[in-house]
């Protein structure tokens, strides 16, 4: 018996005693460390604000440009594991600590085919992972020479993040919006309704999928406003969407956690749109509404843990809080006091000091007994709490 006590304590201390290095340092790597102190794992960030939302709660704060070699490099050999919340990163410098025995999750040359949204719809061809069609683009001709493709999205290969580098083309008229750069441009889907379903995998090829949810965007800023879970779809496409998820981090091969952004087209296709490989936006309700939230399901892939179960507790809903349109400038939150009133609400700042229009500041989950009250009160939330300057 003192012979087993001790092999499990080993295997125990052996994960408190390796350090984890995150390369970014915003409102990810700061909810990924609120779950790291449950487990006494030192967290070391590298970000380029050197007032990341990180900085006074992590072990240990790099003050740094996450696309330099040697600033990557430099940070990277002093943890026992390295991984992103941001995919902007040098993966030349990743894949160089990898030679040197360093665990990098998720892989660099996973990292470098996400950074590009080119590379990753040809993977999706490639692989047979059901996705809408596409035409590659080298510059603004080449996206009116495809006029006939319209309705069509053009989005940018390389640096588009949260909205940005994402164009639609309805007609020929719009077809001046075109990017000047090398790009694809995607067959506009009339989809039903878009999903997340966030999906995990450790080193021994363990596997496990959080519940699809239902994403309603922000109907400029191009980006999610409103989350509900579970997603109001049927049961066979939710296992569908599921079926999907594992096949895509399956192929990748990678460690970690991966966003896989899908739709529904009215005919209950599933079609992929794009997928991240790090916590995601699509699973911040996680923190109260399932029993292992993303970001430890995610410190657990990439440690070498027993991952966690992901079922949901009940409904759930999540509104991002964004910065309000024409303020820049020293954030001001309103109406926290009467929104913290509310039953069933938890509240998530950021730890961002300046705000500007549609600057995601936090988040609030929103818990209820059905959908129905779900929406009503997210609607509310939404009209309470402001941020302004």
């Amino acid at each position: 018996m003192g012979y087993l006590i001790l092999k499990s304590k080993k295997v125990q201390d052996n994960y408190q005693q390796k350090t984890l290095g995150i390369l970014g340092g915003g409102q990810l790597g700061r909810m990924v460390i609120q779950s790291a102190i449950n487990y006494n794992i030192d967290i070391h960030i590298l970000d380029p604000d050197a007032n990341a939302p990180c900085k006074t709660i992590c072990q240990q704060f790099t003050h740094g440009k996450l696309t330099d070699f040697d600033t990557v490099y430099a940070f990277g050999q002093q943890c026992d594991v390295i991984t992103i919340e941001i995919e902007s990163v040098n993966t030349e410098a990743l894949e160089k600590l990898e030679q040197e025995g360093k665990k990098v999750f998720p892989q660099a040359s996973i990292i470098r085919l996400i950074q590009d949204k080119r590379a990753q719809k040809q993977f999706y061809k490639e692989n047979n992972i059901p996705t809408a069609d596409f035409i590659l683009t080298d510059n603004k001709d080449a996206v009116k020479a495809n006029a006939d493709f319209l309705p069509a999205v053009n989005k940018l290969g390389r640096d588009g993040y949260d909205g940005r580098g994402v164009q639609i083309l309805r007609n020929v008229a719009d077809l001046e919006l075109a990017f000047e750069a090398p790009s694809l441009l995607e067959k506009l889907i009339d989809f039903e309704t878009e999903i997340s379903v966030i999906v995990s995998r450790n080193e021994k090829g363990e596997m496990s999928c959080f519940p699809p949810v239902e994403c309603s965007f922000h109907p400029t800023a191009n980006l999610v406003e409103f989350l509900f879970a579970p997603a109001q779809i049927s049961s066979d496409i939710a296992n569908k969407a599921l079926e999907v998820a594992e096949d895509i981090i399956v192929k990748l091969g990678m460690v970690g956690i991966l966003a896989v952004e899908m739709f529904v087209t009215k005919e209950g296709e599933i079609l992929v749109n794009e997928i991240a490989p790090r916590p995601h936006n699509s699973g911040h309700h996680t923190i109260e509404a399932n029993y292992t939230s993303q970001f430890e399901q995610h410190l657990r892939s990439v440690m070498g843990m027993p991952l966690g179960k992901t079922g949901l507790r009940g409904p759930a809903a999540m509104v991002n809080l964004l910065g309000e349109d024409g303020y820049i400038g020293d954030a001001l939150v309103e109406g926290m006091d009467e929104a913290m009133k509310e039953k069933g609400i938890y509240i998530h700042l950021y730890g961002k000091k300046t705000t500007k229009p549609f600057r995601k500041m936090g988040h609030v989950t929103i818990l209820e007994e059905s959908v129905e009250a779900l929406k009503a009160k997210a609607m509310k939330i939404k009209e309470i709490i402001k941020i302004k300057a």
